[in-house]
């Protein structure tokens, strides 16, 4: 866990009255960090105890004591299980943890021109752009997202799209203390249901797109869009910026209840919107009409149409943040996608080799029809799904992979917990597969095999983890990078 290295301080009796706490004890009592982790418990610390699925925070509340705690922040549940530290009880315990959190260190993401976007798909491209164009033009930034934390130009792989509340706050004033500009982070669902970013304030909230995934946690389309929702609310941000490609966009224009700036592909009544796109062999040529008449001529390396709505989101947003028009054409040519989407590995093969981390059905349809794009050979597409994750998505993802492609390799994800077999049964469901497609039930040789029968002209697609260096099977994360795995494949093949 990073923190800022100023003490910040509070005392027990302004943390119980911030969140409506019981609590009879030492009010004087002060308290300089929070932390829900009791192996990352310094001395002077709040420790927050969430209720898990299947062990108690509380549990753990010896511990936290052990390595100086000062206090506990928990619910009734939890609190009958402390007995060695003062103890506030409430209701909520993550939304406490925010709010705490937040407090104590004097609510750092308004001393920042902070991001927030949020969408199915898209976030950790956009994020990543914004961080590359306000890093290209000088201004220091913090970055937080599914593939990488920044501060500046420090890395810290990250554990979760949206961090805890506890870590997102320290992390923040650890950035406002290096000075940065701007912080640009990824918003998920999971992280606004679970109260992660209570607390927060953006200067600028973003949608993207919304389409199905995570409904094992959202249950349906209509909480998982309100969940994206709440995120576009004068408690969450000043202003919002709105892809209205899909229905799901638009439904958010009409009612968000902050002003919002509209974006657009195929749109051109939106304030920002493509003029002319031209695609070329390394990427496309674009033009870009923006608020208040701005036009932008650039060119971009990046591949796909849903690729050229992400850019035109960060430059979208980028030019609200003051950056000039005349810098954002140049920048864009650099400008390179995240980790993990549609990647290039390349060693010399006479056909493309790409890495994308679409795990959903809308994701694995658009990154296919991406590469039909610059494809003038076959499509020959590697894809599992994930196990202990939303089920209604596999038959979806696979009837995706079998339209989209024209040799589909049906495999192993991350099982997790469940049965291979039983995954991939649910993936194919009524498909009908017939050689060259095949169910290869180990990644590795799904891999092996898709190389194997490409041509040149052809583009071999590796789907699903992206960026993900691990593959977990039984509760066990063992070394497993699709780019590695594919470039190994590669200088196999004869």
């Amino acid at each position: 866990m990073i923190r800022p290295l100023e003490t910040y301080t509070a005392s027990l009796a302004d943390a119980a009255q911030l969140v409506g706490a019981s609590f009879d004890g030492d009010t004087s009592i002060t308290f300089t960090g929070v932390t829900h982790r009791d192996t990352e418990v310094e001395p002077g610390d709040i420790f927050i105890a969430i209720p898990g699925a299947h062990v108690h925070g509380a549990s753990f509340a010896d511990k936290a004591h052990k390595s100086g705690a000062v206090a506990v922040v928990t619910d009734a549940a939890g609190a009958a299980l402390v007995t060695v530290l003062p103890t506030l009880v409430v209701k909520d315990v993550r939304n406490a943890a925010a709010l705490i959190s937040s407090s104590l260190f004097r609510y750092p993401m308004r001393d920042m021109q902070s991001i927030g976007i949020t969408g199915t798909n898209g976030k950790t491209t956009v994020s990543t752009l914004l961080y590359q164009i306000f890093e290209a033009v000088g201004r220091d930034t913090g970055l937080i997202g599914t593939v990488e934390t920044r501060i500046g130009l420090d890395v810290i792989p990250s554990a979760r799209t949206t961090p805890e509340a506890t870590e997102l706050q320290a992390l923040a004033a650890a950035m406002r203390e290096r000075h940065m500009r701007h912080l640009v982070m990824e918003v998920s669902s999971h992280a606004l249901s679970l109260q992660r970013v209570r607390g927060s304030h953006f200067s600028i909230s973003a949608f993207t797109n919304l389409s199905q995934d995570h409904l094992d946690f959202h249950h349906d389309m209509d909480s998982y869009f309100a969940a994206k929702a709440a995120l576009f609310t004068p408690e969450y941000t000043e202003q919002a910026f709105i892809n209205i490609d899909s229905d799901y966009g638009r439904k958010l224009t009409a009612i968000a209840s902050v002003p919002v700036t509209t974006l657009s592909r195929i749109n051109k009544s939106a304030t920002w919107h493509f003029v002319e796109i031209t695609e070329t062999t390394t990427g496309a040529e674009f033009s870009i009409r923006g608020a208040g008449g701005i036009l932008i001529d650039s060119r971009t390396k990046l591949f796909g149409a849903y690729n050229l709505d992400n850019l035109l989101m960060a430059i979208a947003i980028a030019s609200e943040c003051g950056i000039d028009p005349i810098e954002l054409a140049a920048v864009a040519p650099n400008l390179l996608g995240a980790p993990g989407r549609l990647e290039s590995v390349s060693l010399g093969q006479g056909y493309k080799a790409l890495v994308d981390y679409a795990h959903s059905p809308d994701a694995v349809a658009n990154v296919l029809a991406a590469a039909r794009d610059f494809t003038s050979g076959k499509i020959i597409a590697v894809l599992g799904c994930g196990g202990d994750r939303d089920a209604s998505k596999r038959p979806l993802m696979g009837s995706a992979l079998a339209q989209g492609s024209d040799i589909a390799v049906f495999t192993s994800d991350n099982p997790r917990s469940e049965v291979p077999s039983k995954i991939l049964e649910q993936m194919i469901g009524q498909l009908a597969i017939s050689e060259p497609s095949r169910i290869i039930e180990d990644r590795s040789a799904a891999i092996a095999y898709a190389t194997s029968l490409a041509q040149p002209g052809d583009t071999v697609l590796v789907l699903g983890k992206g960026h993900e260096s691990g593959q977990e099977i039984q509760g066990v994360v063992t070394p497993f990078d699709d780019r590695i795995q594919l470039a190994q494949a590669i200088e196999a093949t004869p």
